[in-house]
């Protein structure tokens, strides 16, 4: 039995889409997501910033709360730091996150997708060698989308279903006129927008997002050698963790936020 958490990291408010999907198949894991507001945004950083803010951040959670598995719930996080991290924190399962590109290739009629996400996910190199490995005869569109990030993290708690459709429709708009069939969610943060997405996308183009795949990468490091990583305690009540890092105390809409998913919301480092 292994009652240590399960911790997923991300720039904001990106973690909670993650943390519930996989709360709501694991209720007796205990669990944190940590919101680095404190640092985000990540997508307009250097690599070696991101990296060294993400070694620094990785030293103290594990200091402070002793993982069992760590994810990193973020797509410019996972392209840009998680080889690093493996190598650096070798003893510690690391899990990135992997921009859906997979299933909506598999699903693309007209094989034009398109992929929205930070700047330094939509240039990095590995979005070419995901395209390249799934979908050779595919032409991806990238579209990098920093404004609806912004959105998302500081508007989404208080925004209102028409303010958030109008949001995300001009993404959309430009990516149907590209042609494409199939839209990736390739930041994190967009999961809070999925329906919005799925409204303005309509019936003739997919969305795909990675939350499912990564709970159930997750849930396979968890049950390797019989389980040994899992707390088996099935009868408890777990109560997830939500964490905001930064000097001062979260904006209101964390703790609304908190209070619809069920999360405790602390305040870390």
């Amino acid at each position: 039995m292994d009652k240590r958490p399960v911790l997923f990291i991300d720039s904001g408010l990106g973690s909670l889409p993650y943390g519930n999907f996989f709360h709501s198949r694991n209720r007796h894991e205990e669990l944190i997501c940590i919101g680095d507001c404190a640092n985000f945004p990540y997508g307009t950083k250097s690599r070696e910033t991101l990296i060294a803010l993400l070694d620094s951040l990785t030293e103290k959670i594990i200091s402070a709360y002793d993982p069992k598995i760590l994810a990193l719930v973020c797509n410019t996080a996972s392209v840009t730091a998680l080889d690093f991290l493996r190598e650096k924190y070798a003893d510690l399962p690391i899990v990135g996150t992997v921009p859906a590109i997979k299933p909506a290739v598999l699903a693309s009629k007209t094989r034009k997708l398109g992929l929205i996400g930070s700047e330094r996910t939509v240039e990095d190199p590995y979005i070419a060698k995901l395209a390249a490995a799934y979908g050779p005869d595919c032409e991806i569109i990238l579209v990098a989308a920093p404004e609806l990030i912004e959105f998302a993290q500081y508007r989404y708690g208080n925004s209102a279903a028409a303010e958030r459709l109008a949001a995300v429709s001009p993404y959309v708009d430009e990516l149907r006129s590209s042609g494409v069939d199939s839209i990736v969610l390739g930041c994190t943060h967009f999961l809070l927008l999925h329906e919005d997405f799925k409204a303005a996308a309509g019936k003739d183009i997919g969305v795909y997002d990675s939350v499912e795949g990564v709970t159930r990468r997750l849930e396979s490091i968890l049950d390797e050698e019989d389980g040994k990583l899992r707390s088996q305690t099935r009868h408890e009540q777990i109560v997830p963790v939500i964490a905001v890092t930064g000097g001062e105390k979260p904006e209101s809409y964390w703790d609304d936020l908190a209070r619809r998913s069920g999360f405790s919301l602390q305040r870390f480092l």
